[in-house]
Parts: C-alpha cells; structure tokens; sequence
C-alpha cells in the first residue's frame, strides 16, 4: 500500500510548488487575448472566435458553462498550452467552479497527463488566484475524508488489470490501485462525475482513445447523460482539434450502442 503521507506531500507540493508565470498576453483579472493582437496576424481566427466559439459554442445548451469550463481547462492542461489559461481559469470562477475544484482538477490531471503538465498550470493559476484574493483556505483539503469506494467494483478492476499487467509492470498496477482507485479517485475535492469528466476530456484532448471506453462507462455510471458527453467531444473538437474529436467519437459511439439502454 503506498504510504498515506508521500501522497498527501505529494499533493500539497502541487498547491505550493510553482515555477516562473508563463508568458502571455492576457492579465489574470479579465483575461482576454488582445484582439489587436489576433487582428494583426489573423482576422478571420478573430471573427471564428467571437462568433463561432464564444458567441455560439459556450452557449449551446447540452453543458452547462461550469462544465464546459471544466471540459476547457482539462483539455488546456492536458495539452501544457498556457497562453489562454489564465483567461479560462477566470471564465471557470465566474462560471461556477470553485478554487477548491481547479486545485483538485490540477492535482488529477498530474496523473493522467504528467506531473510537468499541472506544474505549468499551477504557476497560471497561483497569478490568478493572488488576483482574486484566493487564499489557501479555499483551496482542496491535503487530506480530507475519502468518499467510500465500492469495493466490488474496484476488485474486479484491480484484478483485471493485475492479470492483463502485473506480470510486465507490477509497479504500475499498485500504484493505479493504492494511489489512483482508492485515494485519487475517492477525493471528494470533485464530484465523481466531475472528476471522471476532467479524465475523458482529457483522453480525448490528448489522443489516448485505448482509455476511453472503460473511462466513459465510469463518467456516465457518474450521471454524465449521452447528450453531455457527445457535447464534450464537440466542445473538444475546438480545444484539441477536429483530428482529436473525431478519433473518440466512434469510441463514444461504440459506447453509447453497447450500454444497456435506460
């Protein structure tokens, strides 16, 4: 079993650690690229923006904005592209997202994108919550209470993939179980559809389709409906590129044909 106390130090240094602010040309209050800025190289990427992204895209009704924020920042941290973080970061807060909740979606996303990927975000993200005033105290417990884990469930996972690998990575296969299934997973820090649609979007953003199936069953187990999820891979569709969308789609196809109907 891995050591309670490494991960909570591990998690903690995700809140502490941060390195130089990434350059950009948004502030942290009112972050906004400079339309100058995008005018001088590429008008029509301007009116695609405004009118297609922010004036029709985030006000589709299948997500709410909250979730689309979260589809948003996991896709941008996944892929390491902070130039528009901040700028996200501060349509997320306004949109419902609590500081406690990036914090936990920066900690995730060190597990299922890389530990330099959330670093890079935390350097954006501590500017933006010194720009709200956001103090510790509203950021993510080190080491709250777990929610309860369903033991049937995560023995039959635990045992499936220790047949499949532990005989070739057996380092792996504990610590998905000792520190992602039952300590990661089972913060409640987010909610479990919340926390399982910060991991689809963020296999879906990076191209890992081999993970989705078994990652969208759990998101819509969570409450995620077939109408939200296909709307995640729309809202991706913009963030990780059309390439991306459309390798997961017949993924989530495939998902939604083979799942007992309600």
């Amino acid at each position: 079993m891995f050591p309670v106390r490494r991960m909570t130090i591990a998690i903690a240094a995700l809140g502490l650690i941060a390195a130089a602010p990434a350059r950009s040309e948004q502030g942290t209050e009112g972050a906004k690229p400079m339309p100058d800025s995008i005018r001088d190289v590429a008008p029509a990427l301007e009116k695609y923006r405004e009118t297609v992204v922010l004036g029709d895209l985030w006000k589709r009704p299948q997500l709410i904005a909250r979730d689309r924020s979260i589809v948003t920042l996991a896709a941008l941290i996944a892929r390491n592209q902070t130039v528009e973080l901040a700028y996200y970061l501060n349509l997320a807060l306004a949109s419902g997202v609590k500081p406690a909740e990036i914090s936990e979606i920066v900690t995730h996303l060190a597990f299922y994108t890389g530990w330099a990927n959330a670093m890079s975000a935390v350097s954006v993200a501590k500017d933006v919550f010194a720009a709200r005033k956001i103090a510790s105290d509203q950021l993510a417990a080190v080491s709250p209470a777990l929610l309860p884990l369903n033991e049937s469930a995560e023995s039959e996972r635990a045992t499936r993939v220790g047949q499949q690998f532990g005989s070739v990575a057996p380092g792996l296969v504990q610590y998905t179980t000792d520190v992602l299934f039952r300590d990661l997973w089972l913060r409640p820090g987010l909610a479990p559809r919340d926390r399982s649609l910060v991991t689809v979007s963020a296999l879906v953003a990076t191209g890992q389709v081999a993970q989705i199936t078994y990652h969208l069953n759990r998101a819509m187990d969570n409450g995620l409906t077939q109408e939200q999820a296909g709307e995640v891979v729309t809202q991706l569709a913009f963030y990780a590129g059309w390439p991306n969308a459309f390798s997961a789609v017949s993924v989530f196809k495939d998902v939604f044909e083979k799942r007992p109907k309600p």
